[in-house]
């Protein structure tokens, strides 16, 4: 009985990740079209991934769900591609380790616009990413890889003290990182990238040395 319930619920299980697959599909293409975040609406987006509106409400109850599920998606990707690339060539200091996600993560973000604009926003305007999110991916997901890595590495323990520096850091690396892309060229980026890694590798590792 169980088996045959499990059966039959498959492909409806399968079709729903699909549509939803179809949905951000759809809303990435749009605002790598040029469509603004302001001017995406879950009428467009339905459109585009050939679904009805009403189809699209039943996975994301508004626009805010669809980019907010576009920022995590783009969040596990990078994690998944950092932690590969760790694992191929670890870096040799803690140091070297923060200065290696910091760029790895800029890297990223060039190579991905769409998910520069929801994380930052465009020039001159406000992020898109809801508060919630980022508190859950860039506190929690984000921190814990980094700890992971950091501790089986380098031998830092994760004392409460080091896990609320490591907070605190990455809530200021996020707001460093949105100051480096409002620079208006890639010199004074650099400049201010450069600053910010001294910065937060002091701030979390020079107690642990």
């Amino acid at each position: 009985m169980s088996s045959s319930i499990t059966t039959r619920r498959s492909p409806v299980q399968e079709r729903s990740q699909e549509t939803v697959a179809r949905a951000l599909a759809a809303a990435t293409a749009l605002l790598g079209r040029g469509v603004s975040v302001e001017a995406l609406t879950t009428a467009a987006i339905a459109h585009e991934a050939g679904m009805s509106v009403g189809g699209l409400y039943r996975f994301f109850p508004d626009k805010q769900a669809i980019v907010d599920a576009i920022a995590v998606k783009h969040m596990e990707i990078f994690q998944e591609r950092m932690g590969e690339a760790l694992m191929a060539d670890f870096p040799a200091t803690p140091q070297d380790f923060l200065a290696v996600v910091v760029d790895s993560f800029v890297a990223y973000l060039d190579e991905k616009p769409d998910f520069r604009t929801l994380a930052f926003g465009a020039p001159g305007g406000g992020r898109y990413i809801s508060r919630p999110t980022r508190e859950d991916y860039a506190g929690h997901e984000v921190s814990g890889m980094v700890m992971e890595f950091i501790e089986g590495a380098f031998d830092i323990k994760p004392t409460p003290e080091f896990a609320f520096r490591l907070r605190v850091a990455t809530e200021i690396g996020d707001r460093l990182l949105a100051f480096a892309f409002e620079q208006p060229d890639l010199i004074a980026r650099k400049t201010v990238l450069d600053e910010a890694k001294s910065l937060l590798a002091g701030y979390l590792f020079e107690q642990c040395d």
